[in-house]
């Protein structure tokens, strides 16, 4: 499944629908982290991070790592500077209302899993 089956599945908002998402790159897995320094280190490439930071050094993170998409969760969503940059860099950004818990067991039930250590 890739970033924007995952999000129409989910029923999260896009906040980058100018985003073209590479309908063949599939998602692997995801991961949850809020210390960037942690997502650098572990977050699969490809995959989507769950998290509530909103700052533009997510972009940079998620450029860096590779991920497919982010997801912001508990309704935040990031200012227009960091939702430029994510287009910029190819980012899919989606938010949802749904505690970062939540969203994480609702990807664990599409069939998606988080890297082993």
């Amino acid at each position: 499944m890739n970033v924007k089956q995952l999000a129409e599945e989910l029923g999260i908002d896009s906040l980058t629908p100018e985003v073209v998402v590479d309908e063949s790159r599939q998602v692997p897995g995801g991961y949850t982290s809020d210390l960037l320094s942690d997502v650098l280190a572990h977050a699969p490439h490809d995959g989507v991070l769950v998290t509530v930071q909103i700052h533009l050094n997510v972009v940079a993170v998620a450029a860096h790592a590779g991920l497919a998409g982010v997801i912001f969760a508990m309704g935040l969503r990031p200012d227009e500077a960091t939702r430029q940059k994510a287009v910029e860099e190819g980012i899919a950004l989606y938010a949802t209302q749904e505690p970062a818990f939540d969203i994480v067991g609702r990807l664990y039930a599409l069939g998606l899993r988080g890297t082993q250590a």
